[in-house]
């Protein structure tokens, strides 16, 4: 038995299982996955990576399995083990590469039974008596216990925000994880919270929440990674980048492959590495923009064409940024109130109002060059049929 020192949660111990899958490269690879792909742009100090996230998560799974009598040591053991290696799957820059892995490879970073099937974290997790199989399952929430890594309130939601308020400095990420986690159980085969557990359910929620624009989805971050994206995609379809090998790609070796691109990768990567990046032409709510916006999500480019001949410009140098609507999956969360199973929206006021809330964070985003902002901001206001105009101050010039 080990003890590490974790700055969020103290003490972690590691054992037999876990102590030979941190040498694994697998597991390697994530020092060097950031956890919050290009948000150290905006947080200088978000530089934490998907390796101290995955002992943070197995930490908190082994928090969990051990007040939970109905689980067998077994089962534990899987528990833990799923925990660790719940992250292998991610590409470069975490879920800054997701979409594009998905595009091409119809995989999800959930998906790693490609990873555990064989090889050296096959080899260990069948020396300690668990099925590698399995795990995978856990990992992706297909079992009953899998929902404890992978569900609507699980260990992976309560390590990542209180991990990425501690390293972007943000004040909001305060979850009662403690207790919340004293107050989960099984109950009829389902993951459940006690009553005694909803102000630490809400204060979860809560958290996210303010999480979203602050960090998550804040301007500089989108516009950054979906410049980057972009590059990306440009590798891809010239056939540079073959996307199966992307997946398993380190953040520096993605940088560097963009770097020798002698075309528009390259000349982004320069961009990003000086910082000088993309201004906002256009950046809306959901309640100023027309219904139909939505269907260009999966066909932004021509989209981007369509504005950059309004304006006369190359439409390269347009990039539109439509996220998808807000999902908020741990309004499905069971509470147990009163002998009887609920929705947490169902048991919660503050909940079922931040339903609504959340699609006020909700934003698209046009970005282009600073010479081309009033001109693309105009155009792309008139072809997505934007309603009101958004004040543009001079501090946002600074910020991106």
């Amino acid at each position: 038995m080990k003890v590490i020192r974790d700055p969020v949660h103290g003490y972690i111990e590691l054992d037999e299982l876990i102590l030979p899958l941190i040498d694994t490269p697998q597991v390697q690879r994530l020092r060097r996955i950031k956890q919050l792909g290009l948000s150290n742009l905006v947080y200088p100090g978000a530089n934490h990576t998907r390796f101290e996230h995955s002992l943070g998560v197995m930490h908190l799974a082994t928090m969990l399995t051990s007040q939970i009598d109905s689980i067998e040591n077994e089962e534990k053991e899987e528990l833990r083990a799923a925990a660790f290696l719940h992250d292998i799957g991610h590409g470069p820059l975490s879920h800054v590469t997701e979409s594009l892995i998905k595009q091409y490879t119809r995989e999800q970073h959930e998906d790693v039974k490609h990873i555990l099937r064989k090889g050296e974290i096959a080899e260990i997790l069948e020396d300690n008596g668990l099925d590698p199989m399995t795990i995978a399952a856990h990992i992706k929430g297909e079992t009953d216990l899998g929902k404890i890594v992978n569900s609507e309130i699980d260990v992976d939601r309560m390590d990542y925000l209180v991990r990425d308020a501690h390293y972007t400095g943000v004040a909001f990420g305060l979850v009662d994880y403690v207790r919340l986690i004293h107050e989960m159980k099984f109950y009829e085969n389902k993951l459940v919270v006690n009553s005694g557990g909803l102000k630490a359910a809400e204060s979860l929620l809560v958290s996210r929440f303010l999480m979203h624009p602050t960090v998550y989805y804040h301007h500089v971050s989108r516009i950054a990674e979906t410049m980057f994206t972009r590059a990306v995609k440009h590798l891809i379809d010239k056939g540079t980048l073959d996307p199966f090998k992307l997946r398993m790609m380190e953040d520096d070796t993605l940088f560097e492959l963009m770097r020798a691109d002698d075309d528009y990768a390259g000349e982004i990567a320069k961009r990003l590495d000086e910082r000088r990046l993309y201004k906002r032409a256009l950046h809306v709510g959901h309640d100023e923009v027309e219904e139909g916006v939505m269907r260009y999500r999966g066909k932004v480019e021509r989209a981007e064409a369509e504005i950059a001949d309004m304006v006369g410009i190359d439409s390269r140098e347009i990039l539109i940024d439509i996220p998808k609507k807000p999902e908020i999956a741990e309004m499905k969360a069971l509470i147990k109130m009163n002998g009887k199973m609920m929705r947490l929206d169902e048991a919660s006021n503050i909940v079922a109002t931040l339903e609504k809330a959340h699609f006020d964070n909700w934003k698209m985003g046009v970005y282009t060059l600073k010479e081309h902002r009033d001109a693309v901001g105009k155009a792309a206001r008139e072809f997505f049929g934007a309603k009101k105009e958004t004040t543009q101050y001079r501090f946002s010039d600074i910020e991106g």
